[in-house]
Parts: C-alpha cells; structure tokens; sequence
C-alpha cells in the first residue's frame, strides 16, 4: 500500500508542479521543480521507491520516444538532415569518447567502461526540457526544428552506445567487429520492428473497423500499445526497441496522412498523448528528486572508495563533467559549422557565418533529461558473478548532477544569450500555409457544388439547396480572397480582419458556451445535450485560436 501511496503522491507532485511554475516569484523551468518535489516527497516518507531497471525503461522510453518521432516537423527534419545527423550520430560519438576518457581520468576507480557508459548515457538531449526553457528564450523555429530532432535520432545513438559499454562492463570484454556487426543489427532491425508493427497493427484496426465499427476508445487504446509492442518485439529479436520505437512513431506520422481516423478520435487521442507526455516526464523528474537521497548516499561510498573523503569532491565531479561535455558540443558545433561553410564556397555558394551567440546558445541548449534519466536507472544492480556493478550509485548521481547543472545552465545562460536577438520570420512557411488553405478552400468549393446538385437531382428540399450552398461557398471565397497573391498591403489589412475577426468569433462562442452553461444549470436542456453543445463549441473555438 505504501508504493501506492507514493506513485499518487508523485502523480499529485506532477499536477503541483504545474502551477508551482506560474507562481513562484523566480522563473524556473518545469523540471526543476518537479525534482525539488520529489526531494521533499523522499523527506517525507523517509525512503526511496525500489525500482527495477527492465522494468523502468519499458514504462517510460517507449511511449516517449514514439511520441517524439511521431510529432517531430518532417519537413524541418529533411531540411536540415545533414545537420541534424551529424549532431545525433557524429556528436554523440565524439562526446562517448571524448567524456569517456576525461570521466575516467577524474575518476580513475570508475573503470573505463563504466566511464563510457556515463559519457554515452549523458550524449542525448532531452527535446521537453529545453521546450520549457524556450518558452522564456527566444530560441528561432529553424534551431528548434534542429535540436527536437537531434534529440529525436541522438536518443537512439547515446542509448545503443550505453548498451555497449555496460555489456563490456558485465563481460570484461570489447570486440569492435562484433560491435559494428551487432550494432547493423541493432539499427536494421529495430527499424524494421518499428515499422512492421505500425503498419501491421493499423492494417488490422482498419480491417476489424470495416467489418465490425469503431468501438468507443478502442483505437485511442491501441494507438497507446503500439509503442510498446514495436519494443517488445524488437527486443525479442534482440535487436534495438529503442529504435522500434522510433521508427514506430515517425511511420505513425506517414500513416496519419492517409486520414482515415476519424476527427473526434483526432481530437481525443491528442489530448490523451499529451497528458501521457506530461504524467511520465513529470513523474521521471519527481522520481529522480525522491531518489536523490539514496543516489547521494551511495554515491559517498562510491566517492570514499576512490579515495576522496571530501564530499565537495562530488560537486566537482559534476561540474567538471558538465564543463566538458559543454566544451565537447561547442567544438563540434563550431567545426562542423566551417567545414559546412567551406564546402558552399568552394561550390560558389555565400553561406553567412551566424553570431557567435548563435553557437554558444546551440551548445547551451544541449539540455539533459528524461532519456538521460531513464537510462541510467537501467543500470544493472550486480555483475554475472553477483558483485555489485562498479560505481552503480556514483554513475546515476553524476548522470543525475548532469540533468541539474544542464538545466540550470540552460534557463540562466539562454536567456541572456539570445536577448535582443532578432531572427527573420520563416516566409516559406506562411506560404505553404497560404497555398494549403486556397487549395483546400477550392476543393471544398467544388465539394460543395457537386453535392447541391446530387441534391437537387434527389428532389429533397430542393428549394433549400441553393440558399444553403451559396452560404457556405460564401465561407470559402472569403477565405480563397484572403490567401491570394495580393500586395502587401492588402495582405496587413486582411490579416488585420482575420484578427479582429477571431474576437468577435470567439466572443461569441464565449457567450454561446456561457448560455448553454445555464441552461444545463436550470435544467432547460439535459447534460447530454450541453455536453455535446459545449464539445462543439470548444471544437470550433480551438480552431480560431491556432
């Protein structure tokens, strides 16, 4: 009973945490807070929550990451492939190595491999982390865009690279050839799993749909296991689920397109995603502040036998680690940026050298989190011949100090790097926008007069139809005239009227909502009818607000 107790008791922490950001005096990102109320949860109850590692890292990183592949921009991701594989692969090599060997050398009692374990396990970035510290830095779309996904592809690479190194750590043993070999497999077939999965179970769902209907909430629940059935299968084949479940999410995204899904469905699964995308990184981050105190203690006795008696040494550890792997990211990013500008003008191609400013905030915004997290906890508690695994404690209390100082780094350092920073809109994307709506507006256009006349043809209410279809073409030639290629000023008067048109729109549905609302109270109308009403307004009022 008492576990019980202590997963609600986080889960009310996550709730808390929520409004603990808006209140309190100083602005501190969401994670941070979530930790410190873990930590006040641990002093409460006087002991951590046991925690089993398989266990662990099947609850939490499958949903996540498909979910990360699943709403990752596409188009942003294509983009800028070039950069972003070279972030998520090349970079997370290059910081396994380079922080490897700079932990061991701080650290010589942690072995080698245990120290590369480390490195990896603190390589990917956490894309909710730096998500809530750009809200209060002006971080440009493109950047965005780049970092989620990194983050997307790094999280794979920094994971299989952990994996590698705790199998050297439990065996003693590291052949390159096997690796490389094992590592193709990982890769091909972790893909393949995520991808097979995805597209067997939508076929299936599909088919059961045709022949049997959609059963309320049905495919929200599925939608829910396809992450976790893409690991698992993955994993039975010994192959990458951290992958599968990559690929799963990012096929979820193609497959959407074939808009077969009904909208309430749409509308219900999202919010049902981002409350799961809330709960468990929340949860991840209460949980890490409730395990502080165990992680410090043996982390002491990790310390003590490296011989440094000085708790302060911890401190430095972290610090010193944090640094490096601020270093490692800079002088990649700064190398890779001239190599790249290199290339374009031997091409003949002007590539304008961004700010200086530009680079330091895209190695800040390297944030740790969640991944990081949920990786280290799934370090094995003993070696095969039942020793315990060397500097487990230590390990997940520097991995835990790296989370701390990242995010702290983060939300002081970006804000100041990027103020008075002014990035140029992205034109290409309000015109894709533009020509989506006239293409759509025309396709409803003709929707709707082909529809009249089947109408018309039938001899139901045929005096209606006209009225009606002038009214609702009526909707899409404003929109059509809004969306043409007209001057600029015309373009700022008519969003100008689309502005002033949505407070009016939307005040109206506020009083809509309001009526109904009283009407339900007096018992005029059913609470059926109100919810249903009301559904149909919120509906309306959600598409005028984005």
């Amino acid at each position: 009973m008492d576990s019980i107790e202590i997963v609600l008791a986080m889960l009310l922490a996550v709730v808390a945490s929520a409004y603990l950001v808006r209140v309190l005096p100083v602005s501190l990102p969401l994670p941070l807070v979530q930790i410190g109320l873990g930590a006040a949860i641990a002093g409460y109850t006087g002991h951590g929550v046991q925690l089993d590692p398989a266990l662990f890292f099947l609850l939490f990183l499958p949903p996540l990451l498909f979910l990360d592949g699943w709403r990752i921009p596409k188009s942003g991701l294509f983009r800028d492939k070039g950069i972003i594989l070279e972030l998520a692969f090349g970079l997370v090599i290059f910081t396994v190595v380079g922080a490897g060997f700079l932990i061991h050398w701080l650290i010589p009692a942690m072995p080698l491999p245990v120290a590369f374990a480390l490195a990896a396990i603190v390589s990917p970035t956490d894309p909710v982390a730096v998500g809530s510290i750009a809200s209060r830095a002006p971080i440009p779309k493109r950047l965005m865009h780049i970092l989620e996904g990194e983050s997307l592809l790094n999280d794979a690479s920094g994971l299989v690279c952990f994996r590698f190194a705790v199998a050297a750590a439990m065996t003693g043993a590291f052949s390159l050839t096997q690796a490389s070999l094992t590592f193709v497999w990982l890769v091909g077939g972790g893909i393949a799993a995520g991808v097979g999965v995805t597209l067997l179970v939508t076929w299936a769902q599909r088919w059961l749909f045709r022949h049997f209907g959609e059963p309320a909430g049905s495919p929200i629940l599925v939608n829910l296991l396809i992450p976790f059935g893409a690991y698992l299968a993955a994993e039975h084949t010994h192959a990458s689920g951290i992958l599968a479940a990559v690929s799963a999410g990012v096929t979820m995204s193609f497959v959407e397109l074939s808009g077969q899904v009904m909208a309430t469905t749409r509308i219900q699964r999202s919010a049902v995603w981002d409350t799961v995308q809330f709960a468990l990184n929340g949860v991840m981050f209460v949980l890490l502040g409730e395990q502080l105190p165990d992680i410090l203690h043996g982390a002491r006795v990790s310390l003590d036998q490296s011989g440094h008696l000085n708790p302060w040494w911890l401190v430095l550890y972290a610090f010193a680690i944090s640094f490096g792997l601020l270093a490692l990211r800079f002088i990649w990013v700064w190398t890779t940026l001239r190599v790249t500008i290199y290339r374009k003008s031997l091409r003949g191609v002007d590539a304008p050298k961004p700010p200086l400013r530009l680079l330091l905030a895209t190695s800040l915004a390297g944030v740790r989190g969640a991944i990081t997290l949920a990786g280290v906890m799934t370090l094995p508690l003993t070696l095969p011949s039942g020793a315990p695994f060397p500097a487990r404690d230590l390990t997940i209390f520097l991995a835990s100090a790296v989370i701390l100082i990242s995010l702290v780094m983060a939300s002081i350092g970006l804000p100041r790097l990027l103020a008075g920073m002014h990035f140029p809109e992205e034109p290409a994307e309000q015109q894709e926008e533009d020509m989506a709506r006239r293409e759509a507006a025309s396709a409803a256009i003709a929707a709707v007069e082909r529809a009249q006349m089947e109408q018309l043809q039938g001899g139901r209410d045929a005096d209606m139809y006209p009225e009606a279809a002038a009214r609702v073409i009526a909707l899409y030639q404003h929109r059509l005239d809004t969306t043409a290629a007209v001057d600029d000023e015309d373009v700022a008067r008519y969003r100008k009227l689309d502005a002033a048109e949505r407070v009016l729109r939307l005040a109206a549905l506020q009083a809509e909502r309001r009526t109904i609302f009283n009407l339900a109270r007096h018992e005029h109308i059913s609470d059926e009818i109100s919810r249903k009403l009301v559904r149909e307004i919120d509906l309306v009022e959600a598409r005028h607000k984005h």
